[in-house]
């Protein structure tokens, strides 16, 4: 079984990132026979225009995968623009999408909403990201709830392609751990930079102090009893715990525990659950070219894939 998982660096990981995306995805290399980890920087030049915000978040969000336990051992870290093939095969796969299906794309509609500018590389992200599945024959791809529809895409594009030029393309599921699938911001939304309800994952310890202490709660009495299932702090807390550490909690909320004992809990918990990844990713900090040297051997890795799957590509179009 091959995995699949990409991240945009487009700023600071957030708890939400974590759940929602670096420890399943972590937690997928054990049990596939290869996964391929991208950084997907051509998709982030869809909303990021500052070259100087990219190669930071970018450098962040690496050392930030690594710290919280990707085995390069067994997984290929990779730069999408490294691998020219991502841009080839996505070319090839426009001609074959009709724009009935990009139109139909929900997240298109939801980011021009929320003020990214309209531009065709938004318009067309869902077949770059089919190229991008494709490349490597991807079995699963773990995404959160809002990017399900664009493996959808990736099936019925590939479908399509092979309908036209023969058996070609394997056709990827979406993978979701719907537990997770979701996690609350500050405010009690989806926890998104967007929004700017995140806590963050490696910040200072008073940034994220900051960031626990203001999650919103309704106005219940300090020893009122209170309901875990509508409690954000909860519903953050939880997700560190095992079930019948949970459990265990959720039943102090019941029992009346205040909101601001909540609050410092959930702040030493995370503070504990981070401090071992937080100490990794200070020592590889340090160590630049060891970073460089993984990402150069995950091209090296990464590209091997996809020029023959884009080789095969090109014999069933003609074009070899």
């Amino acid at each position: 079984m091959r995995v699949l998982s990409g991240f945009q660096p487009s700023g600071k990981f957030h708890l939400g990132n974590y759940f929602g995306s670096i420890r399943p995805n972590i937690e997928f290399q054990k049990k596939s026979d290869v996964s391929f980890f991208m950084v997907a920087d051509l998709h982030s030049l869809t909303s990021l225009k500052d070259p100087e915000e990219l190669r930071s978040s970018m450098r962040d969000n690496v050392l930030d995968f690594l710290a919280c336990g990707l085995d390069t051992e067994h997984s290929v870290l990779f730069r999408q623009s490294d691998i020219s093939e991502h841009a080839e095969l996505t070319w090839i796969l426009s001609t074959v999408t009709p724009m009935g299906l990009l139109e139909r794309a929900v997240s298109y509609k939801e980011k021009v909403t929320k003020g990214i500018a309209a531009s065709v590389g938004l318009f067309t992200y869902p077949i770059l990201m089919t190229a991008d599945i494709l490349l490597y024959r991807t079995d699963l791809v773990p995404v959160g709830k809002d990017q399900k529809q664009h493996v959808e895409i990736a099936r019925d594009i590939a479908l399509k392609f092979n309908n036209a030029y023969g058996e070609t393309f394997v056709l990827p599921e979406p993978q979701i751990q719907k537990e997770v699938a979701v996690v609350p911001g500050t405010d009690g939304q989806k926890m998104s930079k967007s929004y700017g309800n995140t806590i963050p994952l490696f910040g200072e310890e008073k940034e994220i102090k900051k960031a626990i202490m203001g999650i919103v709660t309704d106005s219940k009495e300090a020893h009122d009893p209170k309901d875990p299932d509508t409690c954000t702090i909860y519903q953050i807390h939880r997700l560190f715990l095992d079930l019948p550490g949970a459990k265990a909690l959720a039943e102090e909320y019941r029992n009346g525990l205040p909101y601001g004992d909540a609050k410092r809990q959930l702040f030493e918990q995370c503070m504990e659950y981070f401090a071992p990844m937080r100490e990794r990713r200070s020592i590889l900090q340090k160590k630049e070219d060891e970073i460089h040297d993984i990402l150069q051997k995950g091209a090296k890795k990464a590209s091997g894939v996809a020029s023959e799957t884009l080789e095969r590509v090109k014999r069933a179009v003609g074009l070899i």
